[in-house]
C-alpha cells in the first residue's frame, strides 16, 4: 500500500498575468514503513506538492493516489482518503484554534466520531508519541515554546491515527536536541510501519534519515533516488539554495584526492535516534 503523485502539475493564478507554474510534471511515491524527503529551496515546489498528497490542492494534471485509490478533492472518496493522510504545515500555529493542547489534539479524532474513553487513549498515545508531558495538555498552545508548538501541531495530526504523516519543515526553528528528538520520533514512526513524507531543505537530515530523496528546482524535478544517488548528483550539478552538509563536502574533499569512499553514512545517525527513541518511551 503507498500515497503515489504522478505527473502533477500546478499553476497558480492561472490565466492571468501572474500565472507561475508551481509543479511542472512531478512524481512521488511512499509506501508504508518508509521515509522519503522532498527537498527543495524556498520557491521549488515543494509545500504545493505537499498540499496535493493530502488532497486539499487540485492538479491542472496527474493525479493523486492513496491506497490505490485516485479521489479528487471534495469527493466522497477524498474524505475517507484524506483520513489516511496526516498534513501538519510549516507554522504550527496556523492550525491551532482550541483553548488547550488537549483540545486540539482531541479535535481529529472527535471529527471521525471517536468519543468517550476512545478518545482519551487517543489524546493521551498522540501526545506521548510526539513527546510532549501530560502537563502540557491543559496549557494553551500559544503560550508553548516554538519547539512543543510542533510537537502539538504533530499530535494533533497523529490522534487521527493516519497511515501517511506529511510535515513541512517540522525541523525549522528548532535547536539540535529538538531536531534529535522530533527525528527520533518519526523515524519510530516508520519503524512501527507509518509513512512520513519529510518536506525540507535540510540537507542533513534528509541524507541521514530518508529512504528516497525527491529534489526540486523550480518547479521541476531536479533528482530522485536513494540518499547516495542524491548527494552523488547534487555533488556535481549543486541546486541553488541547497547546502551539503560538512560531512559531505568533507568525502567529496577526499574523493579529489585519491581516497575512495561513500559520500553518505547513515548508520550511525539512524542508530541514533532509535536509541533516543527508545529512551524517550521508557522515561
Amino acid at each position: 500500500m503507498s500515497i503515489e503523485a504522478v505527473d502533477i502539475k500546478y499553476v497558480y493564478n492561472a490565466g492571468t498575468s501572474a500565472a507561475v507554474t508551481a509543479l511542472d510534471g512531478i512524481s512521488i511515491e511512499a509506501g508504508r514503513g518508509e521515509w522519503v524527503s522532498i527537498v527543495g529551496h524556498t520557491g521549488s515546489g515543494k509545500s504545493t506538492l505537499a498540499q496535493h498528497l493530502n488532497l486539499l490542492l487540485t492538479p491542472f494534471s496527474g493525479f493523486v493516489s492513496i491506497d490505490g485509490v485516485r479521489a479528487a478533492p471534495g469527493s466522497r472518496e477524498a474524505r475517507a482518503a484524506r483520513r489516511k493522510v496526516g498534513l501538519v504545515f510549516q507554522y504550527p500555529e496556523s492550525q491551532f484554534f482550541a483553548e488547550t493542547v488537549r483540545e486540539e489534539i482531541a479535535f481529529a479524532p472527535s471529527n471521525w466520531g471517536v468519543a468517550g474513553d476512545a478518545l482519551d487513549a487517543c489524546v493521551t498515545e498522540a501526545a506521548s508519541w510526539a513527546g510532549l508531558s501530560p502537563a502540557a495538555l491543559d496549557a494553551n498552545p500559544f503560550s508553548l515554546s516554538g519547539g512543543e508548538r510542533r510537537r502539538v501541531a504533530i499530535a494533533s495530526v497523529l490522534s487521527a491515527r493516519p497511515d501517511y504523516l506529511v510535515l513541512d519543515e517540522p525541523t525549522a526553528g528548532l535547536d539540535a536536541s529538538g531536531v534529535r528528538g522530533l527525528t527520533a520520533t518519526l523515524r519510530e514512526l516508520c519503524s512501527n510501519g507509518m509513512a512520513v513524507i519529510h518536506v525540507t531543505h535540510d540537507m542533513e537530515t534528509a541524507l541521514s534519515m530518508s529512504d528516497r530523496i525527491t529534489v526540486l528546482e523550480r518547479g521541476v524535478l531536479a533528482v530522485s533516488g536513494i540518499p547516495e544517488r542524491v548527494a552523488e548528483y547534487l555533488s556535481q550539478r549543486p541546486v541553488k539554495g541547497l547546502v551539503m552538509p560538512p560531512s559531505v563536502r568533507f568525502a567529496q574533499g577526499l574523493r579529489e584526492k585519491g581516497v575512495s569512499l561513500p559520500l553518505v553514512s547513515r548508520v550511525d545517525g539512524i542508530i541514533e535516534v532509535l536509541e533516543e527513541a527508545r529512551s524517550r518511551r521508557k522515561r
